[in-house]
C-alpha cells in the first residue's frame, strides 16, 4: 500500500475528515452573533446550537452506531460524510432556528460514528504497534480545525455572512468523501458485527470505568478552556486581540500532545495514560498562580494543550482494547464521552464563574475533575493487574450470545 511518511494514505485521509467535521462542531461559536441577528434570536437562544450538537454526538452517535453496526465499514464512512455534506448544505440554506438546529443535530450523528469507525479503521490499517499513533494522526484533524479551520471559517462567515461558512464547511466534507472513496480499502471484519455483540460491551465493568476515565480527564480542560477568554483579559490583563494568538499556541500544544499521547500510548498504554493526567491535573493546578503572569500564561497554555490532548489517542485506545470483539458502539461512545465530558466542564465552569468562588477558582476546580478521573484510571489499572473485570469479559458474553 502506497504511504507518505509512516502510514498509509487513507490515514491521512481520515485525517482531512476529522478536519472538516472539528471545524464544523466549533465553527458556531465564532458566528453565533450573526447567526442570532440573522434568525431573529438572542445570543443565548443561539448557543443552544452548541448544545443541541454535544448532545447529538453524545447520544445520536452511539445509537446511529448500533444500528449500522453490519455495514461494510469504508461503505459506512462514505455514508457518514454523505450525510455530513448534506447537514452542512442544509445548514447553509436553514430557513429558520428549528432548520438549523435539526441541520446541526444531523451533522452531530455523523461526528460520532465517524470517529468511532474511523478510530477503528485506522487500527486496522498499521501494524499492532502503531495503532495508537494513527488514531492519533487522525485527531490531529480536529486540533487542526481549531488552528486553521475555526478561525478561517470564522473569518469567512463575518466577512460574507454566516451561511457561506457552512457552504465552505460542506465543499470541504464533499472532498473527503471524494478522498475517501479513492484511497480507503475495503476492510473485511474479522468477524461478521451483530448488534447484540455490540451492546454486550455494556456489560463490562473495565469499558463503564474507560468512558468515565474520559468524561473526567477530557471535563476537566473545558472548566477552564469555555471562559478561556475572560480569564485572560480580565485576570491576567491580556488585550483580547492577543487572545487569538495565545489560543493558537494553545492549539500547537494540542497538536503535538495528540502525536507525543500516540507515541507514548503505543509503547505503554496505561503508564503513558496516567503520566499524562498526572501533567494535566498540576499544569492545570498550576495555572491558578501563573495566570497572575503574561509569561508565565504563555507557557502554561503551550504545555496545558500538550497535555491536555496527550490523554485523548490513550482514552480512545484503551476503550477498544476494553471492547474485545464488540469495538464498534465502544468506540462511538467513547467519541460521546469527550463531548459529555466538555459540556459538564462548560457547565461546572459556569456555576463556579456565578457562585462567590469566582473566574480565578477555575482553574483548581477543573484541576480537581481531572484528579478524579486520575484516580478512577489509577483504581481501573490495579484491577485489571489484578485479573478483575478485565477485557475478557466482553469476550466471555460475546461467547454466551454465540451459543
Amino acid at each position: 500500500m502506497k504511504t507518505i511518511f509512516r502510514y498509509p494514505i487513507a490515514i491521512y485521509v481520515l485525517m482531512i475528515g476529522a478536519f472538516a467535521i472539528g471545524t464544523t462542531e466549533f465553527l458556531i461559536m465564532g458566528i453565533l452573533p450573526e447567526v442570532a441577528n440573522d434568525l431573529h434570536v438572542s445570543v443565548s437562544k443561539a448557543g443552544l446550537l452548541v448544545t443541541g450538537y454535544a448532545l447529538g454526538v453524545a447520544i445520536g452517535g452511539p445509537l446511529l452506531t448500533a444500528f449500522t453496526v453490519r455495514f461494510p465499514r469504508k461503505a459506512l464512512l462514505l455514508g457518514l460524510m454523505a450525510l455530513f455534506v448534506t447537514a452542512n448544505i442544509l445548514s447553509a440554506i436553514a430557513s429558520d432556528y428549528f432548520v438549523l438546529m435539526a441541520a446541526r443535530i444531523l451533522s452531530a450523528l455523523s461526528h460520532g460514528t465517524v470517529f468511532g469507525i474511523g478510530s477503528i479503521v485506522a487500527t486496522r490499517l498499521v501494524s499492532p504497534k502503531q495503532q495508537a499513533s494513527a488514531i492519533s494522526m487522525m485527531f490531529i484533524g480536529v486540533t487542526l480545525a481549531n488552528i486553521l479551520g475555526v478561525p478561517l471559517g470564522t473569518w469567512i462567515g463575518q466577512s460574507y455572512g454566516w451561511r457561506s461558512a457552512f457552504w465552505a464547511v460542506a465543499f470541504l466534507g464533499l472532498l473527503s468523501f471524494i478522498a475517501l472513496a479513492v484511497s480507503v480499502p475495503r476492510i473485511k471484519n474479522e468477524e461478521r458485527p451483530q448488534l447484540m455483540k455490540e451492546v454486550s460491551v455494556l456489560r463490562s465493568p473495565q469499558v463503564w470505568l474507560s468512558l468515565l476515565m474520559t468524561v473526567l480527564g477530557f471535563g476537566g480542560v473545558f472548566v477552564i478552556f469555555t471562559y478561556i477568554t475572560p480569564l485572560l483579559t480580565n485576570v491576567t490583563g491580556y488585550q483580547e486581540n492577543a487572545v487569538t494568538g495565545l489560543l493558537l499556541l494553545f492549539g500547537a500544544g494540542l497538536t503535538i500532545g495528540n502525536i507525543a499521547g500516540g507515541k507514548l500510548a503505543d509503547w505503554k498504554l496505561m503508564p503513558s495514560l496516567i503520566g499524562m493526567l498526572v501533567l494535566l491535573t498540576l499544569i492545570m493546578a498550576l495555572f491558578t498562580v501563573t495566570m497572575h503572569s503574561k509569561l508565565a500564561t504563555v507557557i502554561t497554555i503551550f504545555i496545558w494543550g500538550i497535555a491536555a490532548f496527550g490523554t485523548v489517542p490513550g482514552f480512545q485506545m484503551l476503550v477498544l482494547n476494553k471492547a474485545g470483539a464488540a469495538p464498534n458502539l465502544a468506540s462511538s461512545l467513547n467519541i460521546g464521552a469527550f463531548n459529555l465530558g466538555g459540556a459538564g466542564g462548560a457547565w461546572l465552569g459556569g456555576i463556579v464563574l456565578d457562585s462567590a468562588l469566582g473566574i480565578e477558582s477555575l482553574a483548581w476546580v477543573a484541576a480537581s475533575v481531572t484528579l478524579v478521573g486520575l484516580i478512577v484510571t489509577i483504581w481501573s489499572s490495579v484491577m485489571e493487574r489484578k485479573g478483575i473485570h478485565s477485557s475478557k469479559d466482553s469476550v466471555k458474553w460475546t461467547r454466551r450470545l454465540d451459543s
